[in-house]
């Protein structure tokens, strides 16, 4: 009988989900697990490999016995460093294969040095390449009355000092809610935003949602919030100019992190030439609303 699998944790922003009889990792999946990691892995990683290369041509020269001319027969780490040698493809002529044992070792390693490079090369390029989207979400959630009507309201920010264009935002909100069977269920609302679109987002700005009869948060308190297990899935698309590449940005929050009876403090000041000076020091603020 074939043995289950471990479960594989994935996590979604607060939430961690536990993947029971799946199957653990194909090597198709190395590309986008080595993009994902970070870059002192990233760089562990690739010493790791390069260490075990060398360390397997390595053994591979010992056992040849005196097949590297100059190089004290059996010695590892000569073998190891004349690896080295040989995969970057050096060559400093001091040792070098005299059998054809090692030639054909060695041309193995040639030709193994030309696909790591090749392939280390790749990853590093784009790893660079890649863009990042420098976008700032505030550390929780407000509702406060809003011209009149009560208001949810997230604030975000572009950390870039280039203005990002054609940027699309979605607030999700998710709680569980009893069916007419008497089943709980996970359900899933999209907010509507008095605005969900930019043709240009340079700095920062803050999204709403209009807590009226058609809002499935109308009559919601963070003690129905908290029975419901309800949580915010805050998602930003848009493209960076300069490259120019799409960009995504997203941030999830749980019933704690809002804060009723709140509103983000100003952030914006004129300036008397006519431009506008954003606080970036106070984007986390909040204040009671008098």
């Amino acid at each position: 009988m074939e043995k289950p699998a471990a479960p594989i944790s994935v996590r979604a922003g607060q939430l961690e989900f536990l993947k029971l009889n799946a199957s653990a990792w194909e090597w198709r999946d190395a590309y986008h697990w080595i993009l994902s990691l970070t870059w002192p892995r990233f760089a562990g990683v690739v010493l790791s490999g390069y260490l075990l290369l060398n360390t397997g041509f390595a053994a591979a020269y010992s056992l040849g016995g005196k097949c590297i001319a100059e190089m004290s027969a059996g010695s590892f780490v000569d073998a190891f460093f004349f690896s080295v040698e040989t995969l970057s493809t050096v060559g400093y002529g001091h040792w070098y294969p005299e059998t054809r044992y090692a030639h054909v070792v060695s041309a193995i390693e040639i030709v193994s040095g030309m696909f790591w490079m090749a392939m280390i090369t790749g990853l590093i390029f784009v790893r660079f390449s890649r863009p990042i989207a420098r976008i700032v979400f505030s550390d929780s959630l407000v509702v406060a009355p809003f011209d009149g009507k009560p208001t949810l309201m997230l604030r975000v920010a572009n950390l870039r000092h280039q203005s990002l264009v054609e940027a699309e935002f979605r607030i999700m909100l998710l709680r569980d809610e009893t069916t007419v069977e008497g089943e709980s269920v996970r359900r899933f609302h999209m907010l509507k935003l008095t605005f969900d679109r930019l043709i240009m987002f340079p700095v920062a700005l803050t999204l709403r949602h209009i807590v009226d009869e058609q809002s499935p948060l109308y009559g919601a308190t963070l003690e129905s919030m908290q029975r419901s297990d309800s949580r915010f899935m805050a998602s930003i698309v848009c493209v960076d100019a300069v490259i120019p590449a799409p960009l995504q940005k997203q941030r999830d929050y749980t019933w704690r992190d809002v804060r009723f009876g709140h509103r983000f403090v100003e952030i914006y000041a004129d300036l008397e030439d006519g431009r506008l000076a954003v606080d970036y020091g106070r984007l986390h603020e909040t204040e009671p609303v008098v």
